[in-house]
């Protein structure tokens, strides 16, 4: 879902490059008239890597690039010297940005650190004929071709990380409890939904420590079944340490609790261990 700058959702393709030829190059010099096969080997193609950055909060740079693509490898030349690999393409992503195979929806990973994980492996270079000499076979004029790379659809799900997320219904106060405690500025109204996307604030206390608060959208009896926004809003309560329910007392205080923590149970069990 976008709303604004705040990009949570998005599908791309990447492909990975083409592993480079080996090289079928027989050795040739001034005083030597059979110097036999000296082809060496391609070069790998380069990987597609995504690595986290915590200073990522949004998946905004995939609005308007969807295409990703690594360098093909280098073939191979004389004297058994192997190719160039390609150049791996490293695409920073925000920590807790989720990749599924858009083909089967099948999980690959989930970026929770700043490590580089591979997403999609380079073809490998093919070898030069150099590989294939034998005593019966003393002049191989054949080498291996390059793998090629592979190309995947994949879709990108950021959940909000947070050290605390405030859980309510629409219209409970959660943007203005936020705006009182941080110098975050989310959209204040009277009505409900005003909020469409996590608004994240920090909260200094003493000597000079800080922890972030996620404001989540509102959730409403039925969110787990797919009601209003719900699997959009839930799914940011994931990431959050600790949830705090800010129920408005103009309400059957107890009541509301129950309903929400009902549709946490619904959506994902594992929610209220939190």
């Amino acid at each position: 879902m976008t709303e604004g700058n705040f990009v949570d959702y998005v599908k791309i393709n990447v492909a990975s490059g083409n592993g480079g030829s080996g090289s079928k190059h027989f050795r040739r010099e001034k005083y030597i008239s059979k110097g036999g096969p000296d082809g060496g080997d391609g070069g790998r193609g380069g990987h597609v890597i995504f690595k986290g950055n915590k200073n990522l909060w949004t998946l905004i740079s995939f609005k308007f690039k969807r295409h990703f693509k690594a360098e093909h490898g280098e073939s191979g030349s004389k004297n058994r010297s192997t190719g160039a690999f390609g150049k791996d393409l490293v695409i920073p992503v925000p920590l807790g940005t989720v990749v599924y195979d858009s083909t089967n929806n099948q999980k690959i990973i989930e970026i929770d650190d700043e490590q580089d994980h591979i997403i999609v492996e380079g073809g490998k270079g093919g070898k030069g004929n150099w590989h294939f000499r034998s005593s019966t076979n003393q002049t191989p004029r054949y080498s291996q071709p390059g793998i090629k790379g592979v190309e995947k659809d994949i879709t990108l799900e950021l959940k909000v990380l947070a050290d605390v997320g405030l859980v309510g219904f629409p219209n409970a106060g959660k943007s203005t409890l936020l705006a009182s405690i941080t110098s975050a500025k989310p959209k204040i109204g009277d009505y409900e939904f005003t909020t469409l996307k996590p608004n994240l604030g920090i909260v200094e206390y003493k000597d000079f420590k800080t922890f972030v608060v996620a404001d989540i959208p509102g959730i409403i009896e039925g969110a787990s079944s797919g009601k209003g926004l719900g699997h959009y809003f839930l799914r940011h309560v994931e990431r959050n340490s600790i949830l705090l329910f800010l129920i408005s007392a103009e309400h059957d205080i107890y009541k509301r609790f129950l309903i929400l923590k009902e549709e946490m149970l619904k959506f994902k069990p594992e929610l209220l261990d939190k």
